[in-house]
């Protein structure tokens, strides 16, 4: 088994795996598992700091962000897809498969969105019913400025939805204080459970959005409305993984137990980017980096596929490369959730040193040794 140092999947701890393990009950039929559930989903709230109501949906972190969609989305409705990232883009084809009409805000995949040139934007064209936007953009790791963009799309009575797989838990995220109406999470990320299942918050404004729609929802299991009542009624709208949420629970409390871990996430981001950097290497974005994933460009010269080979059979490390418009063009550290640790951020630098040493990569420096000065 390799040491997985991915941004997402993460490395999951023994109380996580041994919940999962637990003996399962009917969560259909069984009223303490509607409690469980129902507390599990308060607390998800609390950690994002929102009086939202919380939903845990059963399927990877992408459900999340097409039943945003589905849910929000009738034929002919104008929505605003803020697009610097191959996620961000993607929001466009769940937008059109509802019948919507995405409008790109296309810009510099390299830097984050610029607030003012935004603002332009919008006092020129703000008739949208709502605006997707991605947190942390995982194939580049551009971080957008969300506590930022979300207000200014509500002081235009726009609804917002952003995609926070990548981003919550390991990077501060206020829901409330945000004014964000539709957070979509992962369990594979920061979380550090194992993938399978969606979070969502749904505001009180994204709420009256769905059931006031003139048109039934085009989707059964990606339709948000279905959980509405669940806990009264005591039914699921289809069954839950119950060893899944016990993982997920048990990850939630250890993220309650640990005041630290947003503090620890900026601080190996911060010295993981130095030790990179002081070796030479170019790292992506130009600017907006993320406290969960580190990128850096191929050498030139070389290929992402000989470096990848090489960490995963010669020192069983997982790093990741990217997709769409830069495959084959950077790696991926990911140092998010249980990922992030000085023990397991050095051990790929150990690892990357000689790899990169052994394919005639010109080292300025040891990015070991430099993460272990600035991380004492």
């Amino acid at each position: 088994m390799y040491d997985i140092m991915t941004p997402g999947p993460t490395q999951v701890r023994e109380n996580v795996r041994q919940a999962r393990a637990l003996a399962c009950t009917n969560p259909d039929l069984d009223p303490a598992f509607y409690d469980y559930y129902k507390e599990t989903c308060e607390l998800i709230s609390e950690l994002l700091e929102t009086k939202n109501t919380a939903y845990i949906l059963d399927g990877e972190g992408i459900l999340g962000l097409e039943a945003a969609c589905a849910s929000l989305t009738e034929p002919g409705d104008r929505v605003l897809v803020l697009d610097n990232g191959v996620f961000g883009e993607g929001f466009k084809d769940f937008v059109s498969m509802y019948g919507g009409t995405p409008i790109l805000y296309t810009r510099d995949y390299s830097r984050p969105f610029d607030m003012d040139d935004l603002k332009n934007y919008l006092e020129k064209d703000h008739d949208f019913k709502y605006a997707t936007v991605v947190h942390c953009d995982t194939p580049s790791g551009m971080l957008n400025d969300i506590a930022s963009i979300c207000p200014l799309l509500k002081s235009y009575g726009i609804l917002t939805v952003v995609d926070s797989v990548a981003g919550m838990f390991g990077e501060d995220v206020r829901v409330d204080d945000w004014k964000i109406d539709l957070l979509c999470g992962g369990s594979q990320k920061a979380v550090s459970a194992p993938p399978g299942l969606t979070m969502v918050t749904i505001s009180a404004d994204a709420k009256a959005a769905m059931e006031g729609r003139k048109t039934p929802v085009a989707s059964f299991y990606a339709n948000l409305l279905t959980f509405k009542g669940y806990y009264e009624a005591k039914w699921f709208p289809y069954t839950m993984p119950v060893s899944d949420i016990y993982g997920l629970r048990t990850a939630l409390e250890n993220i309650k137990a640990d005041p630290q871990m947003l503090e620890r996430h900026a601080k190996v981001a911060a010295y993981t980017r130095k030790a990179v950097t002081a070796m030479g290497l170019k790292l992506y974005p130009e600017s907006g980096y993320s406290n969960t994933v580190t990128t850096f460009q191929v050498p030139e010269g070389h290929t992402a596929e000989e470096i990848l080979h090489a960490m995963r059979y010669e020192h069983n490390i997982l790093l990741a490369g990217s997709f769409g418009c830069f495959a084959g063009k950077l790696i991926r550290i990911g140092h998010m959730g249980n990922n992030a640790t000085f023990y397991n951020v050095r051990e790929v630098f150990a690892a990357l040193d000689g790899t990169l040493r052994r394919l005639g990569v010109p080292l300025k420096a040891s990015m070991e040794d430099i993460f272990c000065k600035n991380m004492q």
